[in-house]
């Protein structure tokens, strides 16, 4: 049974850096051909998809959100981690990280989740 839990600061002032690590446990974030994604959802709207990291190491991230994203791992410690920079108060959100099967996986296709990381940014 694969676990995720993401971890990280609750709070973070406008322009910072957001870091999020997820840690992934009963089963190795190399293995083919997984992708693991950074997800979040604002207080009353929908899923938004940031990026992966796929098996790989590649990334690939959401056009709306890359220039402010980075999305790196730690195979030793079976982790990836995610960075969003300079950050506003819009990008209070649930932060969540997921496995998919595909790089374009709908979300019924996510096969596990963590429970999510409440962020809030401050002004």
């Amino acid at each position: 049974q694969v676990q995720l839990q993401e971890s990280g600061p609750g709070l973070v002032k406008s322009s910072q850096t957001l870091s999020l690590t997820c840690t992934v446990s009963g089963g190795s974030i190399t293995t083919n051909y997984y992708y693991w994604n950074w997800i979040r959802q604002a207080p009353g709207k929908g899923l938004e998809w940031i990026g992966y990291i796929a098996y790989s190491g590649s990334t690939y991230y959401s056009p709306s959100l890359k220039s402010r994203t980075s999305i790196s791992r730690d195979t030793s410690k079976n982790q990836f981690t995610l960075q969003l920079s300079s950050v506003t108060p819009e990008d209070t959100a649930m932060y969540y990280c997921a496995r998919a099967p595909a790089p374009s996986s709908s979300w019924s296709e996510y096969d596990y989740w963590g429970q999510g990381t409440q962020v809030t940014v401050s002004s």
